[in-house]
């Protein structure tokens, strides 16, 4: 079943054009990644997707919600039924972890403090971080804890959906693979469906089922790893020369 059908969609920042047709179908419970160089604008069209970005032309379908018409509260309401972690985790600096992951129940229902306390410490145990840790301040932990505490908060609604951008950048090789084994573990776990930006050769290995490569404004790839030879893209050759 598609729940994220892309048509179409091109982007303009000014007179330069990033996206020129990007045509591509995410079907429930794949880990997809969004592949591609460097400034091809794979985190623009996360951006897209979530509805921080505007496009220029063509259609995003997310869960049935038609984001060219999409109204304010039918917007929130598919924010509900999303998690984004970012690339930096983007914590925020003044609250605490537990505070961190308290926002979207704060903003989004109207839990009273014991339940918002309970379903906090799930998703921290969830992501294998420390009880002890969510009275934390994002400076005193390291890059790795960032990382699964934001996590934890893109979960925090019980999301149906999971947006990564570059999920193990910045982490150590041990810490990337661990992520990458959480990763998989929540996909089978809460059934989620995973969309994840990443240039980690290793992570795109491990964890996903399809991918899109876009490079020259287009979507030059649409398939499964398996199928990677098939590719005439020069980026595809060169950047998955190793494994073809």
């Amino acid at each position: 079943m598609k729940i994220i059908e892309v048509q179409g969609v091109r982007t303009e920042f000014g007179s330069k054009i990033i996206h020129d047709g990007l045509n591509l179908s995410i079907h429930r419970g794949e880990i997809y990644g969004l592949l591609g160089p460097s400034g091809c604008g794979k985190t623009t069209l996360l951006r897209e997707m979530v509805l921080l970005q505007e496009y220029a032309g063509g259609s995003i379908n997310i869960l049935g919600y038609d984001l060219n018409n999409i109204s304010y509260n039918d917007a929130q309401t598919l924010r509900q039924k999303w998690g984004v972690l970012f690339q930096s985790g983007a914590l925020f600096s003044s609250l605490t972890i537990k505070e961190n992951i308290a926002l979207p129940l704060r903003e989004y229902t109207n839990l009273d403090q014991k339940m918002i306390d309970e379903i906090v410490a799930l998703k921290i145990h969830l992501v294998g971080l420390k009880q002890l840790d969510a009275h934390l301040y994002p400076s005193q932990i390291s890059g790795g804890m960032k990382k699964k505490a934001a996590l934890a908060r893109a979960l925090a609604m019980d999301p149906e959906l999971l947006f990564l951008d570059e999920p193990t950048s910045g982490l150590d090789p041990i810490s990337a693979r661990e992520f990458d084994s959480l990763i998989l573990k929540l996909r089978e776990t809460l059934g989620l469906t995973i969309v994840m930006v990443s240039h980690d050769l290793q992570s795109i290995y491990d964890t996903l089922d399809k991918m899109a490569i876009i490079d020259n404004k287009k979507i030059v790839y649409e398939d499964t790893l398996q199928n990677l030879s098939k590719s005439e893209s020069p980026f595809v050759q060169t950047f998955f020369k190793e494994k073809l």
